[in-house]
């Protein structure tokens, strides 16, 4: 049991990563903008060459994504608040 209990917060250890990486980058848009896309560049240079070109889009796809909304969000917040 242990081993499995063991095995499973190790392969958790990403998700809570990009949890707290979340947490923080709803306070600090551009915080967000940078760790997300760090953690994407990050998988890419630590697995390339290991797998398919369609497992890093689909892992660094998405982080970059959220990367590069939070840069929007951050870039035009103040033209966001002023329509509203």
């Amino acid at each position: 049991m242990w081993r499995t209990t063991l095995a499973l917060l190790m392969h958790l250890i990403p998700t809570f990563l990009i949890l707290i990486v979340l947490a923080v980058s709803w306070r600090w848009e551009w915080v967000g903008a940078v760790l997300f896309t760090a953690l994407a560049l990050l998988y890419l240079i630590l697995f390339w060459g290991r797998f398919h070109w369609s497992a890093y889009a689909a892992i660094s796809g998405p982080l970059s994504l959220v990367g590069v909304l939070f840069l929007l969000n951050w870039l035009w917040k103040a033209e966001l608040r002023c329509k509203s």
